[in-house]
């Protein structure tokens, strides 16, 4: 059975239990059940290959001994272990802080986890499903990110799905080009599920892990941040899939929460990728974090301002934005401003609106800049929908070789080289300031169609009308006059 066919038996299960209610505590309670799983089955590979190694789950509790066996307890008897007994000693972990101590990691999954199923009996088919999944076995594990797609496409039905969502091509892009390695910091402050978390890890796995201490300094210098429970889950258990032993980097918390100021030297980060939730707000009194000049409630515009600060002289960022923060004003202005005085915003990537589609539907933006010195001059790249194609959508995506254009243009590691071309163009850094930031720039390449002279539209506009005025009024004299016959 295939792990998209798997979830979806499973969902199915759930379907039928008066306790779960929707696609959102669908997701929280497989997700739950699959890291107990996944967590299981790699301790016991931990327990084989190191001596002294302890899992961080008391053994009633660990998979093997309330779940593996396919007749094992069930009905009333499950439920009430699994309220009474699991969750209580889950969330009550107390971990030892030495550095390794998977407790903290399991406590923190738990902290914010629910059992809503309200049937033992279907409890027990939906765990007997997910204990044939081995996951120490690499090609099921690989094959698992499947979970992860078939997630994130029902979560577009279970409320703000499109802060979750990211296309993978994207994602892929941004490491691609910002190309973080082993003893870099790596940070993302809303992580979300941890997709640019992962494919950076497999961009570094692939190009530079050669020997043992460059594994631990990639694990040792990742940072990443979510607020909301549900996709910090989801986080936490696609880590253990892709091989991090302990995923305590993944912290659940609020970055904006923390005052600008407090953010020091030893808190500066090498590189920060991230897709921050815009068009959000955030509560009450959160901006009052901020100096007065980026004071805003709007989510995107503060993480901006946070990016701008924590990265080292040197370090660069990729961070997706909306149209708006690029032609908005006020706060806004400031912000770009500041960006461009602080760093060097060397190129922004214009993606078509159906990017997002079917999660959203709203013009995005790459930008790509270093902290160091000034922006003299920005390169725009224009991205289009390839040709036959009107737009993406679900079942034409957009895939990593539609951005190969954009790769064999970019210029190498110091963007030598560069050309204007049809989707290409370079603004400097005045012309921008006497656009009053306005960052709106369009592909000045492309040729608006002539619709004509606007008084000779207006004045063929008006004659339309009158003609259309002198048929109606001889229309209702024939209607009239035959009335009366």
């Amino acid at each position: 059975m295939s792990v998209r066919t798997l979830v979806k038996s499973v969902q199915d299960i759930m379907r039928q239990d008066t306790g779960v209610d929707g696609d959102a505590q669908r997701i929280s309670q497989l997700c739950w059940m699959f890291f107990l799983k996944i967590i299981d089955d790699q301790d016991q590979e931990l327990e084989l290959m190191r001596h002294d190694y302890r899992p961080p789950i008391p053994e009633p509790f660990r998979w093997r001994a309330w779940a593996a066996d396919p007749e094992g307890i069930t009905g009333d008897a499950l439920l009430a272990f699994v309220n009474n007994e699991l969750f209580p000693a889950l969330k009550g972990l107390q971990p030892t802080g030495a550095e390794g101590d998977r407790r903290r990691v399991v406590r923190g999954v738990f902290e914010d986890a629910y059992n809503y199923m309200k049937s033992g009996h279907l409890m027990r088919q939906v765990v007997n499903k997910i204990a044939a999944v081995d996951f120490n076995d690499l090609a099921q594990r690989r094959h698992f990110g499947d979970i992860y797609e078939q997630l994130l496409n029902d979560l577009q039905s279970a409320g703000n799905a499109g802060e979750y969502y990211m296309p993978r091509a994207v994602t892929a892009f941004m490491v691609d080009r910002i190309d973080p390695r082993p003893g870099e910091t790596l940070f993302d402050p809303a992580c979300g599920t941890g997709g640019f978390l992962t494919c950076a890890i497999r961009h570094m796995r692939d190009r530079y892990v050669k020997r043992p201490h460059d594994g631990w300094m990639l694990e040792n210098g990742l940072r990443v941040v979510e607020k909301k429970p549900l996709p910090h889950m989801l986080c936490v258990t696609n880590m253990l899939l892709h091989g991090i032993e302990d995923p305590c980097f993944v912290r659940h918390d609020n970055t904006l929460a923390r005052p600008y100021v407090s953010w020091g030297q030893e808190d500066r980060v090498d590189v920060v990728l991230t897709n921050p939730p815009f068009g959000g707000r955030e509560e009450d009194g959160m901006e009052t974090n901020f100096p007065a000049q980026f004071r805003t409630r709007e989510t995107a515009d503060l993480f901006l301002a946070l990016i701008v600060r924590l990265l080292k002289p040197g370090g660069r960022a990729a961070v997706v934005l909306p149209d708006g923060t690029l032609f908005g004003e006020g706060v806004k202005t400031r912000l770009k401003e500041h960006l461009m005085a602080e760093c060097d915003l060397h190129t922004i990537v214009r993606l078509p609106n159906s990017v997002f589609r079917p999660y959203a539907s709203i013009g995005t933006n790459l930008l790509f800049f270093e902290k160091g010195g000034p922006t003299e001059a920005i390169w725009f790249y224009e991205h289009r929908v390839p040709e036959g194609q009107k737009a993406y959508s679900m079942t034409k995506p957009i895939r990593f070789e539609h951005l190969q254009g954009c790769i064999d243009w970019w210029g190498g590691p110091e963007r030598a080289g560069r050309e204007e071309t049809e989707r290409a163009w370079k603004v400097t850094a005045e012309e921008v300031q006497a656009r009053g930031y306005n960052l709106d720039i369009k592909n000045p390449h492309n040729v608006e169609e002539d619709h004509g002279d606007p008084d000779a539209l207006l004045a063929g506009l008006a004659a339309a009308e009158a003609e259309t005025a002198d048929l109606r009024g001889r229309l209702r004299a024939v209607l009239a006059e035959a009335l009366l016959r």
